[in-house]
């Protein structure tokens, strides 16, 4: 069996946008969504918001599935990324 991690992206509103296998396209991705707001985009990690970048995305997958990561850029301008597994 080979296991496959995928990342899925959906907007504020819970409308599925795509499927990733690179965290640096799904992070430009979530970054497009968000940036159209009149504030900072962030991303919340653990409760704590904190300054977006694809690094600390990874580090946050690194090992783990099912994860949810939001970034939000104002009301109104939010995306979720969620880590899953699929077994082929």
């Amino acid at each position: 069996m080979t296991n496959i991690y995928c990342y899925c992206l959906f907007d504020g509103r819970g409308n599925f946008h795509a499927v990733y296998s690179s965290v640096n396209a799904v992070h430009r991705d979530a970054l497009k969504i968000c940036n159209k707001g009149a504030t900072k985009v962030s991303m919340n990690v653990k409760g704590e918001r904190v300054a977006p970048s694809a690094t600390t995305l990874r580090n946050l997958f690194k090992g783990a599935f099912d994860v949810q990561v939001l970034y939000s850029g104002g009301p109104g301008f939010e995306a979720r990324i969620v880590k899953t597994k699929l077994k082929e």
